[in-house]
């Protein structure tokens, strides 16, 4: 069994602590309202599901809420993560199972690679070549959203090298 290790959430450090273990938590306070003070004992935060399956919770302090994913506030604890808002670096579940946001299933990879990890290894050793239904090697890659189909080949790696070529263009 592994042991659980706990961490405290950026900007809200004596507030929430997320796990290695994919959890997040409410420490113990007080909390000041005009209405009335009162204690909260700490608490493991219940996950919810956004419209794409990820787990995330609602941080609130000073009635300020924010929502976050479980595996980013995992990677940015844990990973020394800092998301930017440009997504050149994304955290990828290794085993593609968005429900397991333990610190071992993630890792920090590019977005081309997140976006071509999925198809490695079922055809190609390769990321942006494929096999096509006439048994030859298909080279392509996307930019900007689009994808650019460099040809297809009787060789893999000659395939690969058409790949890298072009990513060396851009």
């Amino acid at each position: 069994m592994q042991e659980e290790i706990w961490k405290s959430v950026p900007n809200y450090e004596n507030y929430y602590q997320v796990s290695n273990l994919g959890r997040v938590k409410s420490l113990s306070r007080f909390i000041f309202r005009p209405q009335g003070s009162y204690y909260t004992k700490e608490k493991i935060l219940i996950n919810k599901l956004d419209g794409n399956n990820y787990h995330f919770v609602c941080l609130c302090v000073n009635d300020v809420r924010k929502y976050y994913k479980v595996h980013t506030l995992v990677a940015i604890c844990f990973l020394n993560h800092k998301p930017n808002g440009k997504q050149d670096i994304v955290i990828d579940h290794i085993d593609n199972n968005k429900d397991n946001n333990k610190l071992s299933n993630l890792r920090l990879i590019t977005q081309r690679e997140n976006s071509s990890k999925n198809y490695k290894n079922k055809t190609s050793i390769y990321t942006g070549v494929s096999r096509t239904k006439n048994n030859k090697w298909r080279s392509s890659i996307m930019i900007k959203g689009k994808t650019i189909n460099l040809g297809e080949y009787k060789c893999e790696t000659l395939a690969h090298f058409k790949y890298l070529q072009k990513l060396k263009d851009i």
